[in-house]
This record gives structure tokens, sequence and C-alpha cells, in this order.
């Protein structure tokens, strides 16, 4: 491999600093490493843990030097057991050592010692699988995350609160009134910008949130005010486009990272297509958040 590209950010310093130097050189696409079963066996390498070793190799050939930030599903990986995470924990390692960024999507979310278990798994120094930053779901309430958050804070690390899902069925939930009268997303922002504030007085804080443009831009509230990066899934086979981006975050445009999977890994698995079709929704991207 040929490592990072002249310009990449090295490694150290908080996660949303480094979110955006990789940003300031590579663009706001976050490319999703999901290998599905349908995608390996369309690629010609088969749904199996041999496949999936092939998938690792060609991913990380594809994404050095053309993306700052990559997105592995763990669920792809955890699916082919004990070799799959092998898979995995090679993919994170190996990006990460080419100065690409890890956010890994793992949507983890418990309580107590539990949750303690799971940062250590994740983040920070020693952690088997250390990401750059991880997803988690804040549904037993955000307090209880608390071991994951304080982790994140101190090892530099990021967490990403999903807070709005890309998905229809998650609406009912996540636009229900809490009992202060505001929905249960908007609720979760505010919690966020708080521990950002806390974390980071004056600038932004290590705690993002999961934010899908698939359901347009925000009603009632100013996504500005959480203090934090912003992952906007669904870019792509879900639906939503580089304009839909643009209008979603319009106040915060420069704190939007947009994910994709599907749409980039079609082209696959020759290397240039797979490039090609990164760069080309790039672009789109990154012209669509300057108008």
């Amino acid at each position: 491999m040929s490592g990072a590209k002249d310009g990449a950010p090295h490694r150290g310093g908080p996660f949303a600093e480094r979110a955006l130097d990789a940003m300031s050189v590579f663009g706001p696409l976050v490319f999703g490493l999901d290998p599905s079963g349908q995608l390996l066996n369309d690629w010609g390498l088969g749904d199996t843990a041999q496949g999936l070793e092939r998938f690792v190799d060609i991913s990380l050939e594809a994404c050095v030097g053309t993306v700052g930030l990559v997105k592995p599903q763990s669920a792809f990986y955890e699916r082919h057991g004990w070799r799959g995470i092998r898979s995995l924990a090679r993919l994170v390692a190996s990006c990460r050592r080419e100065g690409l960024l890890v956010l890994l999507d793992v949507k983890r979310g418990d309580i107590g010692s539990t949750n303690e278990a799971y940062a250590e798994a994740y983040l920070g120094p020693g952690a088997p699988l250390r990401a750059d930053a991880i997803t988690v779901t804040p549904y037993l309430g955000l307090g209880a995350m608390e071991p994951i958050l304080g982790r994140a804070i101190t090892s530099d690390s990021g967490v990403f609160v999903v807070t709005r899902s890309s998905n229809p069925e998650g609406r009912k939930l996540q636009e229900s009134l809490h009992p202060g009268g505001k929905t249960v997303e908007e609720q979760l922002l505010e919690e966020i910008a708080r521990e950002n504030a806390k974390a980071a007085p004056g600038g932004l804080g290590p705690i993002g949130a999961v934010f899908a443009p698939t359901h347009g831009a925000p009603k009632g509230f100013d996504l500005r005010d959480s203090n934090g990066l912003y992952l906007a899934p669904g870019v792509g086979a879900q639906g939503a486009t580089p304009a839909d981006v643009a209008s979603c975050f319009a106040g915060c445009r420069d704190r939007v990272l947009a994910a994709a999977s599907r749409v980039l890994l079609a082209p696959g698995p020759d290397v240039a297509s797979l490039r090609d079709s990164v760069q080309r929704l790039s672009s789109e991207l990154g012209e669509a958040l300057a108008g």
C-alpha cells in the first residue's frame, strides 16, 4: 500500500479536529464498508470468511488516498463468526495505520458495567478493536452512556449518538414528545450540546449525532446548537441526495459527514472503479455543501 495521501491528517488530538482535518483534504464523504452476502457474491468473492478477507484487501486498496473516513458496519463482519471479527479487526487496524479515520458502526448501548465493557472494546489505548469513533443508541437514556462518553473524552475519540435514523420505522419514536414538550430527537440534541459544552467549552465536542437527511430538514430547532459533528446516513441507496444533505444541514454544512455504502461499492471489485465512485460522490457532496 502506498500510505496516506500527502496532506492527510496525522493521528493525535481530539476526534472532531482530526475529522475536520480529514474533511479539508478529502471532503465530507464517509465510505461505508458493508460487505453484505449479496455484495460478496456480486463481487464474485463468495459469501464466506475467505471472501470477506478478500473484500478487506480490496477495500483497503480502494480507500487509501481516496477518502479520509471509513465506516465499517460491524454486523456484516460478525455474521461470519470469529473469522469475520478477525477480518474486521484487521480492517480497522490497517485503515488507522494508513491514516484513515475509522468510525465503527456498532450502535452499542446498554447500562453500567456493560457500557464500560463496550468502551474498553472499541475506544482508547488497549482496545482490541480500537476505532477513532463509534455509534451508540441512546434509548436506555443518554446518561447511561456515560462510561462510553467518558472514555471517548479521555482518549480523544468520538461517539455518534443515533438521534434521527434513516429508516421510516424510527420516526414514531424519534418524533414522540418528551415530557418537556420537545421531540425525542430535539431533546437528545440538547443533551448532546450540554455534554459537548462540558467536554470542549467554546469548541466542537467529541459527541456527534447520527441525523439522517432522508426525512427533510429539522423543524423547530437548530442543528448548529449541538456543538458537535453530524453523521448523515442514507446517501445513495436509501434515497438521500447531496442536495438533501445540504438542505438538512444548511446552518452547519461544515460539520456534516455524509455516509454512503451500497452506491459506492456497486462498481466493485475493480479498485479503479471503486475509487472513481468515491471521488464522484465526494465531488457532488462538496459542490452541494459549498453552494
